[in-house]
């Protein structure tokens, strides 16, 4: 384990580095002229949790595969601006863009990548919060794989038109009766055989750590409910947050409650430490921070059901790893009084869904869930 650990902090290290390099310069060093390495180039978009969908490849970059390769990261805007040195072949590329372009933006983004790079396989890396699959039908005719972090299990819902983008709308919308647009995002017979499930949260180099010291078992909890929960936002957002909110403060009248207000990253997972439960509602996608920063620090997850959905590594097992809710949470209060009053079941819990990540990183499970990616990409 110390040995792990060990590895783990030189990783972190180098990779801390690597984006001090790309975030001052706008790349890393050239391919290497005469390797015989496969070439792998990142078109990645800065943002916190687009990073976290690409980190585990660089974390893991000299055991993904057997054949040599060499990554590098280049952001999508240097890109467009032809600013960088990667002007020679590449073998795969791996696409991250932000989530407002239109079709016909898109469509012009990828001729661009394929006329810089015609022979390269295109893996479209979607980090979006969000479950649709917006660009499915622009993508499908010129990519060879397509990496999300979260999707919906049953994926007959894709064939459905919703108010708002995704099911978290169509049923916010509908269960707060606001107006919304109604969506339909074409996706081809043939997108799912293309679609694998990836990692993104997990990977956060400050919740990477966590999961490799013991679990963090506190026998003396002071808070009983943690909810630090912005509220504005779009309409939806703004009712499905409200709607918590105010549930929390209905049933905690004779409770230690922390919410609302912004604190540092240090002093909010210092207050997990000492919290019994997290509720850790929905964001604008199913999948939030707050459900690692739960788990880490041995907090109990209390989240609107998540069984319509799934994640990598899959945290959410109904009463094993978290607490499901009822969207309109009418269950709530039952739950919180059984769970607060239950020592012994809490812990079981959250023992297992630290546990969960813990091996998910010991066992190096990435990259297992990688081998159908990798073998599509030839790697």
């Amino acid at each position: 384990m110390i040995t792990i650990r060990i590895s783990v902090k030189f990783k972190l290290f180098k990779l801390r580095w690597r984006n001090f390099l790309v975030n001052k310069i706008g790349f890393l060093i050239p391919f290497f002229k005469y390797s015989k390495a496969r070439r792998i180039l990142f078109l990645s978009e800065e943002n916190p949790i687009a990073q976290t969908q690409l980190f585990p490849f660089f974390f893991y970059n000299q055991e993904l595969s057997k054949k040599p390769i060499v990554l590098r990261e280049l952001p999508l805007k240097l890109f467009k601006h032809n600013k960088h040195p990667y002007h020679d072949p590449v073998d795969i590329i791996f696409l991250q863009t932000w989530f407002d372009y239109t079709t016909d933006e898109m469509e012009e983004l990828i001729i661009s990548i394929k006329r810089t790079w015609p022979q390269a396989k295109l893996v479209y890396a979607d980090w979006f919060a969000n479950t649709d699959l917006r660009y499915a039908d622009v993508l499908n005719k010129h990519i060879d794989a397509y990496l999300k972090k979260t999707v919906v299990k049953d994926f007959n819902e894709y064939n459905h038109s919703t108010i708002g983008h995704t099911l978290l709308t169509d049923y916010y919308n509908h269960l707060f009766s606001l107006e919304d647009a109604e969506f339909y995002f074409k996706v081809p017979e043939n997108f799912q055989e293309k679609m694998f499930l990836g990692s993104s949260f997990a990977f956060a180099d400050y919740l990477l750590q966590r999961f490799l010291i013991p679990f963090p078992k506190h026998e003396i909890r002071n808070i009983d409910i943690h909810a630090r929960l912005a509220v504005s936002g779009t309409p939806w957002y703004q009712g499905m947050r409200q709607q918590c909110i105010d549930k929390v403060k209905n049933c905690a009248s004779n409770r230690k409650l922390v919410s609302q207000e912004r604190v540092s990253n240090d002093a909010f997972l210092k207050e997990l430490l000492d919290s019994k439960i997290c509720f850790s509602p929905f964001g604008y996608g199913e999948v939030c921070w707050r459900d690692f920063e739960a788990i880490c620090t041995g907090s109990l997850v209390f989240k609107q059901d998540m069984s319509h959905a799934i994640c990598s590594p899959d945290i959410f097992i109904p009463y094993e790893t978290y607490v499901p809710l009822a969207f309109d949470l009418s269950d709530f209060d039952e739950k919180l009084e059984y769970y607060l009053t239950n020592d012994e079941e809490r812990e079981r819990i959250t023992r297992n869904a630290f546990n969960r990540l813990h091996n998910y990183f010991i066992n190096d499970d990435f990259l297992h869930d990688m081998r159908p990616l990798l073998k599509r990409l030839d790697l």
